[in-house]
């Protein structure tokens, strides 16, 4: 009786140093909260590549042309954070007026919770202005208007 007992003890406590491992392993295969971006180019684009940052950390950097309409990206969140600061970059080379014309476009804003929502990338002004945007939650991305300090190339 004593050796079942002995045998049942040495199992229980095996199970109990056992279920913190366990339980600590699907903690660490937990994917961080995200959202994606699509951006995608408008029909009088010839080509286009813009950058987001995440406060201040580049994050994602998406290409298109004539061969790639459009490209969507899932972002993972900074961790512990669900507000953050973004700046939206790029160089866009639109056809206007039978002349091609690149222009620099930036912008920055924040954004508010955006874990598992989808948010375009859009440009509007003639493509001076570039930003995130949620068309089913306006809440989920604010944007400042104006040129984003993260976006400015170094005059060497």
């Amino acid at each position: 009786m004593k050796s079942k007992r002995a045998v049942l003890y040495s199992a229980l406590l095996l199970g109990c140093t056992l279920n913190p491992v366990h339980a600590q392993s699907e903690l660490s295969t937990e994917l961080p909260p995200s959202f994606t971006v699509t951006d995608e180019r408008a029909p009088e684009e010839i080509s286009e590549v813009s950058r987001l940052y995440l406060d201040g950390n580049l994050v994602a950097t998406f290409r298109l042309g004539l061969s790639k309409a459009h490209e969507t990206q899932t972002i993972p969140l900074p961790v512990g954070r669900f507000d953050v600061d973004y700046a939206l970059c790029g160089e866009i080379t639109i056809v206007h007026n039978g002349h091609q014309e690149t222009h620099q476009v930036s912008s920055e804003g924040q954004l508010h919770h955006p874990e598992g929502h989808s948010l375009d990338a859009v440009g509007t002004n003639n493509f001076t202005d570039f930003f995130l945007v949620d068309y089913d939650d306006a809440a989920v991305a604010t944007h400042r208007h104006g040129r984003a300090a993260v976006c400015a190339t170094p005059n060497t």
